[in-house]
């Protein structure tokens, strides 16, 4: 078991003590070890572009902190708890061990293939979790700090369940934002219960809910008040917008937390309870710890309690002895900087040192658009360009803010081949491959004193613009000492001074020997300095240099008589690969067919839906359409109709609704949009707007199709000016002008 905690807050005083701590404890303290963490993804899903600005920043800065021999290991693991992992699960008839399986091995196969250098990656649904989240329950319990009362929770009765945070919808209490989970306002960052949400609904069935009570334990947040402010104010390192967002909701006043959950729920159990959970929010961030234990005990074989204890002995190191740093997106700010820092304090844990977050990712800036083609996961991007092309541009735009960070493609492509490959790819290929063909191989001597100087200068400020998370200027400076390599080797021509003429040919060889080896020595500072941004690359590099691989110590370290190996080009321009990429109109991920109405009755349970029977030209299906009052249903069968085919599957009162008929409507009167004259399967489509090819086609929602607009013009079904057609007619309805839905 873990030692005897402290009853008092566990504060770490050495950030307080200077604005840029890590100048100072970095040089002052190396064997005071570092445990850095990025935020759990959830095992639910795969991971995309937007999760990749996190694990790109922490990695960039872990690697940093090896190169130059700190102490630090990289910590994460799949969030795998909750409803949703329960509720997908169910959907794939598997069990959510099954679910969370697969879902880590898809996310360590993308970590390791963006080159993020994890120490642990884990799973929050270990034994390490479990006892981690038992013995932090049982310390503030010991602190009066939990207690158990009757609640008012939103109840299902058509799901028959409770209904978690992120199965309640509605508008959020403080802003008046609509769609908001039940516990996170995602505009304006306001927490709140289930029940505070105004005109909430079932995010599983869409119906009303209920309120029903069940008794709960609760952490009293509002207790921690004091200590919270004191830590965020005597923390220097925060960044000041957040430390203002935190202070602002101390000041309001803290709630108290529901740390439970009634079953069903996929999660730990709580000890002396039968069908109450911890809720996933408390587990979740216990998982740094337990992932830090998994590291603690990695090379130990069948685990006996002396090395039990030695791994619990490892972990204090880190985590109570340590210094703790966590990178996290600003949608869970509150999360990270009360409900966690205030169980920290209280179950005898260390306090971060710093928290750094970071903005959203935008695609052309606009958000992620899986209509528009720019919902980009880690495995698209990977079919098509090398990562660390992102790692480069992620770099080259990420600072110490919670400004949003846009990825247009314009930019991206300018910025690897104006940047990346003119001033440091082509640079090292231009020089070691002259040096291979002119120098045997091998260099000389050489000596530059003011250039070095002026390296120097730029490689401190590299330093420090790492360790203040500045990673926009960190590459900023890396390029201007490509810049000033290209320069000099331009500016000496090394390949006119082996044309010299008879009497200074031996002194203008001598001359050329220097500069290329200089060059030579340069792009390996090169390959130091890019290291933690471009870790492949920079490995590349000191193989065709023939060197070990290097450290920031190593930096101005001459390579003088030192034989180089064979020449490489490593990084070639992007061309015509980002097409692939191109920004799609919303439409073309809408599959239209044309389907045959083949049955159709009134639906048993509901007064305005109609239950067809439709033949797609691949299958039959169902699918539901609320013309109940301007259609009997006998009126369909036999016509064309236009469907939405990839719609999401519903489930309307009881039965599934496998896509969505069109229909026109001018508010009194609403007609479905046929194509009389065209065969079932037949493609509907706008000119000029290519569809997307059948295989990549997924999945939308009621919300996606909503944001197209789709009006009646004439009898015609027109988009952006462009009738609806297939490729036997123009799409009509019997209405001369209306919207479609």
């Amino acid at each position: 078991m873990l030692s005897a905690m402290n009853t008092e807050p566990v504060f770490n005083n050495l950030y307080i003590q200077n604005p840029i701590f890590y100048c100072y404890t970095t040089m002052a303290n190396r064997t005071q070890k570092i445990v850095v963490t990025s935020a759990l993804p959830y095992a639910n899903g795969p991971i995309h572009l937007g999760h990749l600005i996190e694990y790109i920043q922490t990695d960039v800065f872990v690697r940093f902190l090896r190169l130059i021999g700190e102490p630090v290991i990289y910590c994460c693991a799949d969030d795998a708890h909750g409803t949703p992992i329960d509720i997908s699960a169910m959907k794939k008839g598997i069990l959510p061990e099954q679910l969370i399986g697969e879902i880590y091995n898809e996310h360590v196969r993308d970590f390791k293939d963006f080159l993020i250098s994890f120490d642990s990656y884990y799973s929050t649904n270990s034994e390490e979790n479990r006892k981690y989240s038992n013995l932090i329950f049982a310390k503030l319990k010991e602190k009066g700090l939990i207690y158990k009362k009757e609640v008012e929770l939103t109840y299902c009765p058509k799901c028959r369940r409770f209904l978690p945070d992120r199965y309640v919808k509605g508008k959020c209490p403080k802003c008046g934002e609509k769609d908001q989970y039940g516990d996170v306002c995602e505009k304006c960052n306001s927490a709140y219960s289930t029940i505070e949400l105004v005109n909430p609904y079932c995010a599983i069935c869409g119906s009303a809910p209920a309120r029903k009570t069940s008794g709960h334990y609760f952490f009293k947040l509002s207790a921690c008040s004091k200590d919270l402010r004191k830590w965020l104010e005597s923390n220097r390192n925060l960044q000041p917008e957040v430390k203002n967002y935190v202070l602002n909701w101390i000041k309001e006043g803290l709630k108290d937390w529901d740390i439970t959950r009634d079953g069903p729920y996929f999660g730990f159990s709580m000890p002396g309870e039968e069908n109450l959970y911890y809720y996933v929010w408390l587990d979740a961030p216990i998982g740094y710890i337990a992932s830090t234990e998994n590291y603690c005990k990695k090379g130990l074989r069948d685990l006996k309690s002396s090395q039990q204890k030695d791994a619990d002995k490892c972990v204090d190191e880190y985590w109570k002895k340590g210094r703790i740093i966590h990178f996290i997106g600003k949608d869970i700010i509150y999360f990270h900087f009360l409900f966690w820092p205030a169980m920290l304090m209280n179950s005898g844990f260390s306090l971060p040192e710093d928290i750094i977050v970071h903005g959203f990712l935008t695609v052309n800036r606009e958000k992620m658009s899986k209509s528009r083609g720019t919902f980009l996961t880690a495995r698209d991007y990977l079919k098509v360009l090398d990562p660390e092309y992102l790692r480069f541009y992620y770099a080259s735009n990420l600072s110490k803010t919670m400004s949003d960070i846009d990825l247009d493609f314009n930019d991206f492509k300018s910025s690897i081949n104006n940047k990346l490959v003119a001033d440091i790819a082509n640079f090292a290929y231009r020089v070691l491959f002259f040096a291979e063909k002119n120098l045997g191989s091998k260099t000389a001597s050489f000596s530059e004193p003011k250039l070095e100087k002026e390296l120097k200068g730029k490689y401190e400020g590299i330093k420090e613009a790492y360790l203040n998370h500045d990673e926009r200027k960190a590459v900023r400076l890396i390029l201007e000492v490509g810049s000033i390599g290209n320069k000099y080797f331009q500016d000496n021509r090394p390949w006119e001074l082996m044309k010299s003429k008879a009497g200074t040919a031996a002194k203008d060889r001598k001359k050329m020997e220097e500069v290329v080896s200089f060059c030579v020595s340069l792009i390996k500072d090169i390959s130091i300095i890019i290291k933690p941004v471009l870790p492949r690359f920079s490995s590349n590099i000191e193989k065709q240099l023939s060197i070990k691989e290097q450290s920031w110590k190593d930096l101005g370290i001459k390579l003088k008589n030192h034989r180089i190996g064979k020449s490489a080009i490593l990084i070639k321009k992007i061309e015509n690969e980002l097409d692939r990429f191109a920004v799609r109109d919303e439409l073309s991920m809408v599959d239209l067919r044309v389907a045959k109405v083949l049955e159709a009755k009134k639906h048993p349970q509901a007064d305005k839906l109609i239950m067809l029977q439709i033949d797609t030209g691949t299958d039959r299906r169902q699918i539901l359409a609320g013309l109940a009052a301007y259609y009997q249903p006998e009126e369909l069968v036999g016509k064309n109709i236009v469907i939405i085919k990839n719609l999401k599957p519903a489930k309307l009162r009881g039965e599934v609704s496998a896509g969505m008929l069109l229909a026109g409507g001018d508010g009194d009167v609403h007609k479905v949009i046929q194509a009389q004259k065209s065969k079932p399967g037949d493609k509907v489509f706008i000119n000029g707007i290519e569809p997307m090819p059948e295989n990549e086609m997924k999945e939308i929602t009621i919300e996606d199709f909503a944001k197209i607009k789709l009006v009646v013009e004439n009898k015609r079904v027109k988009y952006k000016g462009e009738s609806l057609r297939t490729s036997n007619e123009e799409i009509f309805v019997e209405l001369d002008k209306g919207s479609v839905s």
